[in-house]
């Protein structure tokens, strides 16, 4: 049976996580997770990408020889990524030079090239535009979580604005530097994980 639309944008946030049950897409998350900013500006990035490769390419799949069909994934997805790449640097270059290389890094990103290939392809426009994003909403409901526990515990700050009172400036809270390094993702991520594999065991893998 055919997913509906509100399927298919809700499972992919909770149901079927592309960072929480496929374990795909984690690198980004290391670096860009130490501040919301550069978080949400990442998940709105791979959002657009994921929605529009996915569409574009499901316009075109019938026209797409199949032994040149990632090559052609692959150029939809770049075109797409320079643009955004692009468009950042020119109205918004603090965050792009904070982004650093990672945006164009979303080129090699496995969730977008993952739904290209394994949605796109065999499904018409409309469901593979919602279907990524749905897959975008996912992976920036994990980096949104994980950059809001380091920003918060790591600096005491959400989005740049203090919300904890530091100690350096007569307030209460100690900045925790573990959570300022960007291997701290990885427990987060991994809790996350591990609270979505238990609310909801279908997710586990089977032996």
């Amino acid at each position: 049976m055919a997913e509906t639309k509100s399927e298919l944008l809700l499972r992919s946030i909770f149901k079927r996580n592309p960072i929480g049950l496929l374990v795909l897409g984690i690198c980004s998350a290391l670096a860009v997770t130490g501040q919301m900013t550069t978080a949400f500006v990442m998940s709105i990035c791979v959002t657009l990408v994921v929605a529009f490769s996915s569409l574009t390419i499901s316009i075109v799949r019938f026209q797409i020889p199949g032994s040149v069909r990632i090559g052609i994934q692959i150029t939809v997805i770049a075109t797409l990524v320079i643009l955004i790449d692009q468009i950042l640097k020119a109205f918004y270059f603090e965050l792009s030079k904070q982004l650093s290389i990672y945006v164009g890094l979303i080129i090699t990103n496995c969730i977008v090239m993952g739904r290209a290939e394994g949605y796109a392809m065999s499904n018409p426009p409309i469901p593979s535009f919602i279907d990524g994003i749905g897959n975008g909403l996912g992976y920036g409901f994990i980096l949104m979580s994980v950059a809001f526990v380091r920003e918060l515990l790591g600096a005491g700050t959400l989005f740049g604005i203090q919300i904890l009172p530091l100690t350096t400036d007569g307030g209460w809270y100690v900045r925790n530097g573990m959570l300022a390094l960007p291997a701290s993702a990885f427990f987060l991520i991994a809790l996350l994980i591990w609270i979505l594999r238990t609310i909801d065991p279908e997710q586990q893998e089977k032996n």
